[in-house]
C-alpha cells in the first residue's frame, strides 16, 4: 500500500490550477495528465476531501496524494514512414494515419507511433517534447484519417489556440450498428472519465463532465448498421464513440463501448474523412480529405453499400 504524502501548498502556487501544480510540483513522478486522472478518482484531496483538477489554488491548502512511483518514461527513435503525407510546408505537416497506429509513446510504451515515424522525416515542434513533439490534436489508435501536426513553436501555438477555439472543421466517417431512425440529428452530452473503468469514457451530466456536441447525417442504411457522417463541434476523448453508443448505436466493433465484434474482429470503424482549418501562417482557407483504408471499403461491401463514392 502506497503511503500518504501531505504537501502543504506554497505561495508560489497561489492562483494556479491544482492538477497543474500538482503536475509541477511531482513532475518526475505525476504528469499533469495523471494528476487529473488521480483527482478525479479522488486519490488526490483537499484534507481529504474530494475536488476537481481546474480548482484555483490560494496558497496554504494541505494536498493529499499517495506516494507515486516515476512514470516509465518511453523513448522516442525513428521508426519508417508508412503513411500518406497530404501536405506539408514550412509551418505544418498533415497525415492519413492508418487504424492501429497510436500518436505518440503513452503508458505502453508503443514503439511503433505517428510522432515516431515523423522523427526521422521532417522536423517537429518542440513544444510536447520529448514525448509529443507537433502533437496539437489526437486520433485514436483505432481511429483512421487526416491529422495535422505543426513544424514550429509559433504554428503548434496558433493551431491549439484554433482547436481549443472550435475553429477547425473536423467531419469523420462511421458505421454503426443498426438502422439509426433519425437522418440527421445532434447530440449535446456530456463526458466524464469511467472510474471504474479507467480507459474508457462515459455520458454523464453536466455538473460532472465537460460538454460536447456532435453532429451526425446518414449516409446509408447497410445490412444491419448505418453510413454516418459526424461533425464534431467540441474535441473531447472517444466523443463520437460515446455519443453515439448514448444514442444506441455504437461504432460497429467497438466492444468497448458495447459493439459487436465484426468478422470476429473488435475493431471499431471510424475514419477521420476531412480537416479545414486557416493557415496559421497566412490566413488561408485550406482543407484536406483521406481515403478510406481498405479495410473500411471491404466493411461496407460486406453490409452491402451501393456506394460508388462517398458524398463531398
Amino acid at each position: 500500500m502506497n503511503n500518504t504524502i501531505t504537501w502543504v501548498v506554497e505561495p508560489d502556487f497561489a492562483g494556479q490550477r491544482l492538477d497543474a501544480a500538482v503536475s509541477q510540483k511531482f513532475g518526475t513522478s505525476i504528469s499533469r495528465t495523471r494528476a487529473q486522472d488521480m483527482i478525479k478518482s479522488g486519490e488526490i484531496t483537499i484534507d481529504g476531501t474530494a475536488t476537481k483538477p481546474g480548482l484555483k489554488l490560494k496558497g496554504g491548502e494541505r494536498i493529499l496524494l499517495p506516494e507515486a512511483k516515476p512514470d516509465l518514461e518511453p523513448t522516442l527513435d525513428a521508426t519508417p514512414l508508412n503513411f500518406p503525407v497530404l501536405y506539408e510546408d514550412r509551418s505544418l505537416i498533415v497525415i492519413n494515419k492508418p487504424s492501429g497506429l497510436v500518436v505518440h509513446p503513452g503508458a505502453g510504451a508503443e514503439k511503433e507511433t505517428v510522432v515516431s515515424a515523423l522523427l526521422g522525416y521532417c522536423k517537429l515542434s518542440p513544444i510536447g517534447a520529448p514525448l509529443r513533439p507537433g502533437v496539437v490534436h489526437r486520433l485514436d489508435k483505432g481511429t483512421s484519417g487526416v491529422m495535422v501536426l505543426a513544424k514550429s513553436k509559433e504554428t503548434h501555438r496558433k493551431l491549439a489556440h484554433a482547436f481549443a477555439g472550435h475553429e477547425i472543421e473536423k467531419e469523420y466517417l462511421a458505421i454503426i450498428q443498426g438502422h439509426i431512425v433519425n437522418r440527421k440529428g445532434r447530440i449535446e452530452v456530456a463526458i466524464e472519465r469511467d472510474k471504474t473503468h479507467r480507459q474508457r469514457m462515459k455520458a454523464t451530466s453536466p455538473e460532472k463532465g465537460r460538454l460536447a456536441v456532435s453532429q451526425f447525417e446518414v449516409i446509408e442504411y447497410l445490412k444491419g448498421a448505418t453510413l454516418i457522417k459526424v461533425r464534431i463541434l467540441t474535441g473531447r476523448t472517444h466523443q463520437i464513440r460515446v455519443h453515439m453508443a448514448f444514442t444506441g448505436h455504437p461504432l460497429l466493433g467497438d466492444v468497448i463501448y458495447g459493439g459487436k465484434r465484426f468478422n470476429g474482429l473488435a475493431e471499431h470503424f471510424l475514419h477521420s474523412r476531412r480537416l479545414a482549418l486557416r493557415h496559421p501562417a497566412n490566413g488561408k482557407a485550406m482543407e484536406w480529405k483521406a481515403e478510406l483504408p481498405e479495410s473500411f471499403l471491404n466493411a461496407l461491401k460486406s453490409l452491402g453499400s451501393a456506394l460508388s463514392q462517398l458524398p463531398p
